[in-house]
C-alpha cells in the first residue's frame, strides 16, 4: 500500500544578525519531488523535520493516516520509528566499518546476522559495489562512498526516502548512472522521495514534480516546464 506524505510547517528561529521562518505546506506523493532553491531558502531544514531531527513550532507531518507531528511534542514518533532513509550531502558512513557492516547498521537488530548480510550483499550487488564488501570508506572513491550510503539508506526498506544533493560532488557520467538507479529504486519502493537539488538538469530529469523555494516560502510548484519554462533553455 502506498502513502502520500503530507506537510505543514512553522518553524521560526532567531540570530544575532537575522531571523528565518520557514512556513510550507505541501503533499508528496510516491515518486520523487524536488526541492529547489538558493542557500537559506529551507530546503534542509524541511528534510530535517520530516527525519525528526529538528522540531517545528507548529503544523503536522503525516505519512498516510499516521502522525509523526501534530503540533505540539504529544504525540511526537520520534526519528527511529519513523522509517525514513536520509541520504546526507556527507554521506556519514562510518569509516571504522566495511561497506558490508555500514549496510547491515541500517537494518533491524532483531533480523539474524546471516540474513543481514545476505540482505546487504545482495543491495551493494544491485548498486554495484559489491567489490568493495570488506573495504572502509577511506579506500572508497566519492562515487563509491555514494553507492555504499545508497544501499545503507534502502536496507532498512523506507517508507520515505529523504536526498540532500547526494550527487553534487559527482562527476556528470557518474552523476547520471546514481540518478537513473534512484529513479529506478523509488519506483520498485513506491514511496515519497524528497531530493534537494541546485542542479538544473537533476532536477528536470528525476522530479516529477519541483517545489521552488524562496525566503522559507514554496513560491511555485509544478512539473519541470511549468516552473522553469523549456528544458532547452538550461542547456
Amino acid at each position: 500500500m502506498t502513502s502520500s506524505l503530507d506537510i505543514s510547517l512553522k518553524l521560526v528561529r532567531k540570530g544575532r544578525e537575522h531571523s528565518f521562518t520557514l512556513d510550507v505546506e505541501f503533499t508528496a506523493k510516491p515518486g520523487i519531488t524536488i526541492l529547489f532553491g538558493p542557500s537559506g531558502s529551507g530546503k534542509s531544514t524541511i528534510l530535517q523535520t520530516i527525519a525528526g531531527l529538528q522540531l517545528p513550532d507548529s503544523g503536522h507531518i503525516r505519512l498516510g493516516e499516521e502522525s509523526w507531528f501534530s503540533g505540539s511534542k504529544a504525540g511526537l514518533v520520534p526519528p527511529e520509528k519513523r522509517g525514513v532513509a536520509y541520504l546526507f550531502q556527507s554521506l556519514a558512513l562510518f569509516p571504522h566499518m566495511s561497506a558490508l557492516r555500514n549496510v547491515c547498521y541500517g537494518m533491524s537488530q532483531k533480523t539474524p546476522k546471516e540474513q543481514q548480510e545476505a540482505r546487504a550483499s545482495e543491495l551493494l550487488t544491485r548498486v554495484g559495489v559489491a567489490h568493495l564488501s570488506k573495504r572502509k570508506p577511506p579506500t572508497f572513491s566519492g562515487g563509491e562512498a555514494q553507492r555504499v550510503a545508497l544501499a545503507r539508506a534502502l536496507a532498512m526498506n523506507p517508507r520515505v526516502l529523504l536526498l540532500d544533493e547526494p550527487f553534487s560532488a559527482l562527476d556528470r557520467e557518474l552523476r547520471i548512472s546514481l540518478a537513473s538507479l534512484v529513479m529506478e529504486l523509488v519506483e520498485e519502493l513506491q514511496i515519497p522521495a524528497l531530493q534537494v537539488t541546485h542542479n538544473h538538469a537533476e532536477a528536470a530529469t528525476m522530479g516529477s514534480r519541483i517545489l521552488l523555494m524562496r525566503t522559507g516560502k514554496v513560491i511555485d510548484d509544478g512539473d519541470f516546464a511549468a516552473v522553469f519554462g523549456e528544458i532547452d533553455s538550461y542547456r
